[in-house]
């Protein structure tokens, strides 16, 4: 792969972010019809620098805050909401190296980064009782080093990485991260992933059978959330930005569809459809929508950022929370915009050729990652009681 460019501040990375979804925003629609998967794309976006920017300041990264990574993500997804996706574990497990990894590991984990090279995922299962009921197992051999077994399944990104972050859980059955190198032996990645919507992600199966693993590339996760965290609060901020970056990607190819391509409805009276006093009041509904929704992710960003400052159990909460709120009124956008781009716009917009439906495709699909019925009962358990929001990865 080539060099890696080393972006210096936020400024530099919002810049970037701009460039780089502008030009994966041109053949978006084609990635997706044909399922070409992104595998340029992502050379792309690890020579920029961006996949870096959370590296910290000592290790020779930006550190951004959490507003300008959230504006990344919100940007590309407003572009392509396959190739937002399938960083989001990266950044994840760069937080969790940023927590939790030594000196050691954090120099030499950091330093792959800021070379370009990408992380993926193996986290979730099927078949198991729960979304946290983890059974990959992580067993120590005679020599302090360890072996994986386990299947994983929903491995966003893990196709394009070149190290797979494995959770799994040791003897004691705490949680454990693996840092597995891509073309370790007895690991497979299979490109099964069959999704409706974000179909370039490749979020497809991990099988590990007995995957040698070195004791320098394990961190012990479980620590993470034996104090207040920040781990949930930023690992939802981002799919938050995916989900109010398809909102807005949305309304803006409705806006440019309806201008161009619509016809006025005869009863109008009007020369263009983009005259029409009753598609004007409904593009302002949506732009209000789409609006709340970014403003609501700047707001839990800047309550990420006041936590990372002033890291305590009520600070923490508040992120939370914040982010909660954020991430439920994206989600119900993204979904709403996508819907309401093929009533603006009319039939033309539903034939399949023009690709319009991969908006609410990929919005359908990526708000079902975790339920925001959840999120809604620890908001309000939070106003009404005051009660802390449990710590854990999700939220």
């Amino acid at each position: 792969m080539s060099a890696s460019h080393v972006i210096a501040d936020d400024a530099e990375a919002l810049a970037v972010a701009a460039e780089v979804a502008a030009e994966f925003r041109k053949d978006t629609a084609e990635r997706d019809a044909r399922r070409r998967l992104p595998h340029a794309e992502l050379e792309r976006l690890s020579a920029s620098g961006l996949l870096a920017v959370s590296v910290p300041a000592e290790f020779g990264g930006a550190d951004v805050g959490a507003g300008t990574l959230a504006e990344v993500f919100r940007l590309l997804a407003a572009a392509d909401a396959s190739l937002a996706q399938i960083p989001q574990s990266h950044f994840v497990y760069v937080n969790v190296l940023r927590r939790q990894g030594t000196h050691d590991q954090q120099k030499f984990f950091f330093g792959e980064v800021l070379r370009g090279k990408r992380f993926g995922n193996a986290q979730s299962e099927a078949g198991t009782k729960h979304v946290q009921d983890i059974r990959t197992r992580l067993a120590p051999r005679p020599d302090g080093s360890y072996v994986l077994d386990g299947v994983k399944h929903y491995s966003t990104g893990a196709l394009f990485a070149h190290w797979i972050p494995v959770l799994a859980r040791a003897d004691d059955d705490t949680l454990h991260v693996a840092y597995v190198p891509s073309d370790a032996p007895g690991l497979t990645v299979v490109d099964d992933w069959d999704g409706m919507g974000q179909r370039t992600t490749a979020s497809g199966t991990v099988r590990l059978e007995r995957v040698p693993v070195p004791a320098d590339r394990v961190v012990p996760h479980h620590l993470t959330f034996q104090g207040p965290q920040l781990h949930g609060a930023v690992a939802q901020l981002l799919h938050a930005a995916i989900d109010a970056g398809i909102a807005s990607g949305a309304l803006a190819e409705a806006v440019e569809f309806v201008r161009t391509k619509s016809r006025p409805w005869f009863e109008s009276g009007f020369e263009t459809a983009a005259e029409d006093p009753l598609l004007i009041q409904r593009f302002g509904e949506l732009a209000i929508r789409v609006r709340a929704a970014e403003a609501l992710l700047r707001e839990a960003a800047r309550a990420v950022d006041a936590a990372r400052d002033d890291l305590t159990d009520d600070s923490a909460a508040e992120a939370s929370i914040a982010v909660a709120t954020a991430k439920v009124t994206a989600a119900e956008t993204a979904v709403e915009v996508g819907s309401a781009l093929f009533e603006v716009s009319g039939t033309r917009a539903a034939l399949d050729s023009l690709g319009l439906h991969r908006h609410w495709r990929d919005a359908r699909t990526h708000t079902l990652h975790d339920p925001a019925r959840w999120k809604v009962q620890h908001i309000g358990r939070y106003v009404l009681h005051g009660t802390r929001p449990p710590r854990h990865g999700l939220l």
